[in-house]
């Protein structure tokens, strides 16, 4: 049975804390934006190594790909106001 982004999105609440998370995908391909403080101070690849940490082996066996974008509170709010 393919994950719903509804599913995606509360493995990455389980492993991350987050303030926005927005989930979009048609089963396999998923692209997710995520606003936690916990992205602070950390590069992209860091970033994206605590999503994937959060997701655990279902990048391996549900999820065929999974697009983020990945900000902190404050570049959220800056990127908004664009």
């Amino acid at each position: 049975m393919l994950p719903t982004p509804e599913q995606i999105k509360g493995y990455i609440k389980q492993g991350i804390e987050c303030t926005h998370i927005q989930v979009e995908g048609d089963g396999q391909h998923f692209f997710a934006t995520i606003v936690s403080p916990e992205f602070e101070g950390k590069r992209l690849i860091q970033r994206h190594q605590l999503v994937y940490a959060a997701m655990g082996d279902r990048m391996k066996a549900e999820v065929h790909a999974l697009s983020i974008k990945a900000f902190t509170p404050e570049e959220f709010t800056q990127n908004m106001a664009k």
